[in-house]
């Protein structure tokens, strides 16, 4: 391997990462997963650079057999990285401009089917990763339990796990019970009715075949038969893998054709299908992911507490039926992973008792809790409650009403109709961002970096970037399709105090001064809240999506309990009655939505209070700009000035 300059022009540079474990470099698991991907769809569309703290990395040998030898691997350190880059979590991908940066497992797994695909049309097996609708680990960790799942919570339990293979409670994380759980649910995928009806028949065939070899024990002749290959989930197996092989043409070994009694029936009768992969009966990236760390798992624990193996039989079936994957084997001895077969296991194949009695892991505490939240009644009780105890949203005055950014003589790459929005749209976000840019020009000094989080096609980035010259804008968006426009738009206006970053917004980890968000939905506010108040920067944030703030691994609402008679659920209710402001809507309705909207906001806002900030809470100006109008601007150390509530 060799010591290259990562900042030559060359084609996109893939960044993984190397950690350090008891002094020695290692290879963790998003890294793994990362390198697997790329030898299971050979691709070489990349530059692959490893990013080790310690200077001394190149001369171990201890990671480097986990790493494919087709690929073209060159060292570099921490420090040495791009800008972009090193202000966001591993592994990231950046583009031949050094201005567009994808970061995160989910968004560069995809990025590299993505140009695997580009590169040769023809690999529809790595094109079928990303499921029927393209749409596999896409939604990001905060929204997505799945993603959650399979990018976080998995992995993170089992580098513990690795960590400390002896301690008795990590043997069976949740994370992974919880996959054993999900494993033995129905699948249920699109067109199964043949699938089911082909199951039916086969059961019956089998159930017939039974029933003639207890007879012939019976008069003592000897059955000995050959196992039908289309036994326990045999058949599901054999259709996920005539999928796999539709390129080079293979078909079932059997073809089975309905009998006409079976065409009859119900639908509601048919045999549930049993999983064969993670998602249901097709191998997708989430296989991809929870390979490696599965594979690290299984291997630990079949060494440090094989017992703990009979816990998990849906766990050790999938493991052994992923293998039979074609470019699998393959794949998974270039990156080193010696996998186990059904013989190493000290425990024997799952029967269908120890299926059914497999360890049920109980939903997280967040999805518990949302089953159990049934909304009755209004917000008046709990704002009545709230009004009581001397608690009620108070708006702070705008401190520049009429302030307005000169559209007729800005560029149009600048106007937000290049955003392909219609006028009437066009124009209420032209009054949206001259409040947003307006507070957030008044705070900005040269030299300062803007953070755009949530930004969709750039309408507030790339107006900053054009209206603060001596600024660097950085946008961050999870859909690629808006990010692209705004790298398109930044295009045509020759900005170059711009960057883009595609991941979820707790990837990017950079230093900056100013984070701003228009219309953030649901509890990414809070999260661009919070991401703010770790780097001690000022905040101007327009709240949106109210109705889908809820619970999750990292806030809990209320963020700061206003009175403790308000529940969760009373809160939750709040947030719901925030949604009702359209204007099609009552005008009382309207205003009791405002004032739910303010004591939400109320709760936000003295939670970043109680990290030293000063936080107003205003209405956007005019009010008709949008129905969600709020804006919160809060500044560390007093600087924003101003109360946001008054009490009684």
């Amino acid at each position: 391997m060799t010591q290259t300059d990562p900042h030559q022009e060359q084609p996109e540079c893939l960044y993984l990462e190397l950690s350090s474990q008891n002094e020695q470099p290692s290879v963790p698991l998003h890294t793994s997963i990362s390198l697997f991907l790329l030898s299971y769809c050979e691709c070489t569309s990349f530059k692959v650079f490893l990013v080790s703290a310690k200077p001394d990395t190149q001369s171990s040998q201890s990671w480097k057999s986990q790493v494919p030898t087709s690929l073209a691997v060159s060292m570099v350190h921490v420090k040495d990285l791009p800008v972009l880059v090193r202000g966001c979590r591993l592994p990231a991908v950046l583009d031949e401009t050094g201005r567009y940066c994808r970061a995160g497992l989910a968004v560069v797994l995809r990025h590299i089917i993505d140009r695997t695909c580009e590169a040769d049309p023809r690999r529809k097996d790595a094109a079928s990763l990303l499921g029927f609708k393209k749409t596999c680990l896409k939604a990001c960790a905060e929204v997505s339990q799945w993603t959650r799942l399979c990018e976080l919570s998995i992995p993170s339990a089992v580098e513990a796990h690795l960590r400390q293979p002896t301690n008795p409670s990590l043997h069976l994380p949740s994370a992974l019970l919880n996959l054993e759980k999900t494993l033995g649910e129905p699948v249920k995928v699109h067109n199964d009715d043949k699938i089911r009806r082909q199951k039916l028949q086969q059961q019956q065939k089998n159930h017939q075949k039974k029933i003639s070899q207890d007879l012939q024990e019976d008069q003592g002749t000897d059955v000995t038969q050959p196992q039908d290959s289309q036994s326990a989930n045999g058949l599901e197996l054999q259709a996920a893998l005539a999928k796999l092989y539709v390129d080079s043409g293979a078909v079932p070994s059997t073809t089975i054709r309905e009998s006409s009694d079976i065409r009859k029936v119900k639908t509601t009768e048919l045999p549930q299908l049993e999983h064969v992969f993670a998602e249901g009966l097709y191998f997708t990236l989430t296989d991809v992911v929870l390979l490696p760390c599965i594979h690290q798992y299984l291997s630990s624990l079949q060494s440090h507490n094989a017992s703990a193996l009979s816990q998990l039989p849906l766990l050790l079936r999938w493991y052994l039926q992923v293998q039979e994957v074609p470019g699998v084997p393959r794949a998974a001895q270039a990156c080193g992973m010696a996998l186990s077969t059904r013989k190493a296991f000290t425990t024997g194949p799952p029967t269908i008792a120890e299926t059914q009695q497999s360890s049920q892991a109980n939903q997280e505490s967040l999805e518990m809790t949302m089953k159990e939240v049934h909304f009755v009644g209004g917000p008046r009780p709990t704002m009545t409650k709230l009004k009581e105890s001397g608690i009620e949203a108070v708006f702070s005055p705008h401190p520049c009403p009429s302030w307005t950014l000169p559209w007729d003589s800005l560029p149009e790459a600048v106007n937000p109709t290049e955003g392909k929005m219609s006028d009437v749209r066009a124009a209420r976000k032209r009054q949206q961002l001259n409040n947003l840019v307006a507070m957030a020009t008044e705070l900005a000094r040269p030299g300062d970096t803007v953070v755009d989080f949530c930004s969709g096609g750039g309408h507030v980035g790339i107006v900053l970037a054009h209206t603060l010259p001596d600024c660097q804008v950085i946008l961050i968006e999870n859909k690629e399709e808006s990010l692209v426009r705004g790298k398109v738009r930044s295009a045509e206006l020759g900005l170059t105090n711009i960057g883009f970053i595609q991941a979820n917004l707790d990837y990017f980890t950079g230093p900056f001064h100013i984070g701003v968000a228009l219309h953030a939905c649901g509890v990414a506010t809070d999260m661009v809240v919070e991401q703010c108040i770790q780097a001690g920067a000022t905040f101007v944030v327009s709240p949106c999506c109210y109705g889908f703030v809820q619970n999750t691994l990292k806030f809990t609402f209320p963020r700061r309990s206003v009175c403790l008679s308000v529940s969760m659920y009373e809160h939750m209710i709040l947030c719901r009655f925030a949604d009702q402001t359209a204007v099609q809507l009552p005008s009382e309705r309207r205003l009791i939505g405002k004032q739910c909207m303010g004591l939400v906001d109320l709760d936000r806002s003295w939670a970043a209070e109680t990290h030293g900030y000063s936080v107003r809470v205003m209405t956007m100006e005019p009010d008709s700009c949008s129905p969600k109008n709020n804006m919160l601007v809060g500044v560390a150390g007093g600087g924003a000035g101003g109360d946001n509530y008054a009490t009684q």
